[in-house]
């Protein structure tokens, strides 16, 4: 018998007792060193050769993460590790650590009870650490600590043992300062900082495969002295021997993150909102593998051979082939063609995977990632909040036209697979906008369209996403009906940063009890008659219906709703979406016959209200920024500060950090297109940088009109604004 076959028998045997199972992620900045550690964790649980390991990058599976060394989607393996004289069953998942694929991060959270969070010793907490600690946090998974990349402070550095003491306890100072602040409000969550002494925190290099902690060096006997003499004798084979990292870490893995029966209980109030009394909620309390079968999917891929897999975690019962299982927010039952587990890029067929795994299913024709999958109808799982949201746009078309119909299919695929892309396909010219997180998110998608699917495609220049947003209280206006028969009367103002906040993470929604949002809008900030008359929250914007017994409102108003979102999509200025807006609804006159208040009267008239009322609100367009942090030699670092500066953007602060200055600021994602060649070029191509979404702002006022007018020509729009617009 194989030895991959062999694994696949043990994990089939671990998969039942869900004490001894761990569902980890290992999470980080980009180039901190993930995909390597993984590597390490596949040879030490014997799944990939010792000597290849950190070189293989298995869990890179796909031909262009492989060529640009980083991650781009999230990978699932599942492994055995002895502990403590018990065979232990992980699965793990290795997430991209760049900017552009968080989607992949958030998703795999959800998935898993542990987050091995790797930072770089030498660059310390960086803002993607920050990131996917926040993802992490925000779902109840709790962390763990490994600093890597210890031998470049030995041998690259030349630091003696009391500066590196400093440089990671510093290390370990910042990531507990991350935590603390993310979760001081979170009630379900004791302390969850990281420490040496506890033994959550590793430190090693996974390159040359070595790492310890404090539990470790008490097993082996090894202290740092003689870590350092090891390193820079260059005996890392020895040290390796010695103390091989893999069993630092999977040893960390087994003791310190919960297993699924200690996790769920805290983690099912927390992503479902269902009826926590009923058998379902008990059942997937207690991992019952008898009870019904309910599934959360995370990811979608593509398989050449058996079509879509669907990869999740099984919160409740078990998956079997044949099974007929509904997916959340579609009509029918789908049938479960085939169940199994992963092995890096490999999918291996299992006869069951019970509660408490993750499992990969094929024949779930209509779940996407973020879908609920279950055995009887139920509230599906709270939808996954992504932390950032699309800013930049490219239009995509088939070079012929006999591929049209593959390429809309391909991109329905695609945003199935990646709920972050937003796909626009116009039917009328045949054009396709894909909307994504950042420049490389795009140029990715785009050529695996071409190389997975052999589709010859045309790519228009990246278009920069932008929002409108008010900047003052409107007065009441009206809004009539083309048949002059009903009137609307509203007023906008802007909401509060913090009430926009708690919507975009989802914890104020329509789908929510009643009293639940009213006490979450207060919290962030409403008053207490407004959270009362809340009817309707689109994007980040809300309605309040002030009104008092008015005949047939209750009947005209989905109508009204739809053309408020109508109009809040396509804001006044150039179409684009309105954000952060109160919209209050304080009266309407409507005509007693039902004829004459339908949708060719109520949408007119409600588009018209909005519209009056953001102009008269001063309604401004938001253009994305990013922050940027540039790692750079002194001598080069006029030339970094000078390349965001050129770009509008400003410098916050520039501090030396070992032998590197390092410059942070801000620039606009518009601006920052060609950033990466530009910045090549200026600095001798010594420069490290990376970038963060940094929400939008509002674009300086000589820049209005400008953008306005070519938004508005790109989109066919007259180029007029409307006369009452005489503040730009």
């Amino acid at each position: 018998m194989g030895r991959r076959k062999k694994i696949v028998q043990e994990c089939e045997r671990l998969m039942d007792n869900p004490e001894n199972i761990r569902n980890i992620a290992i999470a980080a900045h980009v180039d901190h060193g993930k995909t390597t550690l993984s590597d390490n964790l596949l040879a030490g649980a014997g799944m990939i050769s010792d000597e290849t390991a950190g070189e293989q990058l298995a869990m890179d599976t796909e031909e262009d993460e492989q060529e640009r060394g980083i991650t781009i989607d999230a990978a699932n393996v599942s492994m055995t590790h002895k502990y403590e004289d018990t065979n232990h069953l992980i699965n793990l998942i290795d997430t991209p650590g760049h900017v552009d694929f968080g989607g992949d991060v958030t998703r795999a959270m959800r998935a898993v009870d542990g987050a091995l969070v790797v930072v770089d010793a030498v660059e310390g907490a960086m803002p993607q650490t920050e990131t996917v600690l926040r993802q992490a946090l925000r779902e109840g998974v709790k962390p763990t600590l490994f600093i890597n990349k210890v031998d470049r402070l030995i041998s690259e550095l030349q630091e003696g043992p009391e500066e590196m003491q400093e440089r990671l306890l510093s290390v370990i100072h910042d990531v507990n300062e991350l935590i603390r602040g993310m979760t001081e409000e979170m009630d379900d969550i004791d302390d969850w900082t990281v420490s040496v002494e506890d033994g959550t925190v590793g430190f090693g290099s996974a390159l040359y495969k070595w790492g310890v902690s404090m539990p470790s060096m008490q097993r082996t006997g090894m202290d740092f002295g003689e870590i350092m003499e090891l390193e820079r004798a260059d005996k890392r084979q020895e040290l390796h021997d010695r103390t091989p990292l893999s069993d630092v870490v999977l040893d960390m893995v087994c003791e310190h993150f919960p297993n699924p029966v200690d996790a769920q209980p805290r983690r099912i109030p927390r992503i479902w909102r269902g009826d926590d009394e009923s058998d379902l909620a008990e059942s997937m309390r207690l991992v019952d593998e008898d009870g019904d079968v309910v599934l959360m999917v995370t990811d979608i891929a593509m398989d050449p051979h058996a079509g879509e897999v669907a990869s999740g975690r099984v919160f409740s019962g078990t998956l079997e082939k044949g099974q007929e299982l509904y997916v959340s927010g579609t009509a029918g039952k789908n049938r479960v063609q085939s169940v199994g587990v992963y092995m890096g890029g490999e999918r291996e067929e299992v006869d069951h995977v019970p509660a408490g795994n993750i499992a990969a299913v094929t024949g779930l024709r209509d779940a996407i990632a973020g879908s609920t999958v279950s055995g009887v109808e139920m509230t599906p799982f709270e939808s996954i909040e992504h932390i950032s949201e699309p800013v930049i746009t490219k239009s995509v078309e088939a070079q012929t036209m006999d591929d049209l119909p593959k390429l809309i299919e391909t991109l329905r695929q695609v945003s199935k697979e990646d709920p972050t892309i937003q796909i626009t396909i116009n039917e009328d010219t045949g054009e396709h906008l894909i909307s994504g997180q950042g420049e490389l998110h795009l140029e990715v998608i785009t050529q695996r369209i071409e190389k997975n699917q052999g589709i010859p495609v045309n790519t228009g220049e990246p278009i920069v996403v932008f929002r409108e947003a008010i900047q003052q209280a409107s007065d009441q206006v009206e809004g009539i009906s083309p048949n002059r028969h009903n009137r609307f009367y509203i007023s906008v103002e802007p909401l509060s940063d913090d009430l926009v906040e708690t919507i975009k993470k989802g914890e104020a929604t329509m789908d929510m009890p009643e009293q639940e949002r009213r006490e979450a809008l207060q919290e962030a900030g409403m008053d207490k008659d407004d959270s009362q008359v809340v009817e309707h929250i689109h994007g980040s914007n809300i309605l309040l219906d002030q009104t008092k017994g008015i005949q047939h409102l209750n009947e005209t108003m989905e109508l009204f709703i739809e053309g408020l979102e109508d109009a809040l999509d396509n804001g006044p200025l150039a179409n684009e979406p309105v954000q952060g807006t109160l919209i209050r609804l304080h009266d309407a006159k409507l005509h007693e016959d039902t004829i004459h208040r339908g949708p060719a009267q109520v949408i007119p008239a409600t588009r018209n209200a909005v519209h009056k009322a953001l102009i008269d609100g001063t309604i401004k367009m938001l253009e994305p920024m990013q922050d940027v942090r540039i790692d750079v030699p002194n001598d080069h670092m006029g030339a970094a500060s000078g390349e965001i500066q050129g770009r509008r953007g400003r410098v916050d602060d520039m501090y030396q950090e070992g032998d590197l200055m390092v410059v942070e600021g801000i620039a606009p994602v518009g601006e920052m297109i060609g950033f990466a060649s530009d910045i090549r070029s200026a600095t001798e191509g010594r420069a490290s940088w990376n970038t963060e979404n940094a929400g939008f702002e509002v674009m300086s006022d000589s820049l209005q009109q400008e953008h306005i007018m070519e938004i508005r020509e790109r989109k066919g729009m007259k180029l007029e604004l409307p006369p009452a617009i005489d503040y730009l």
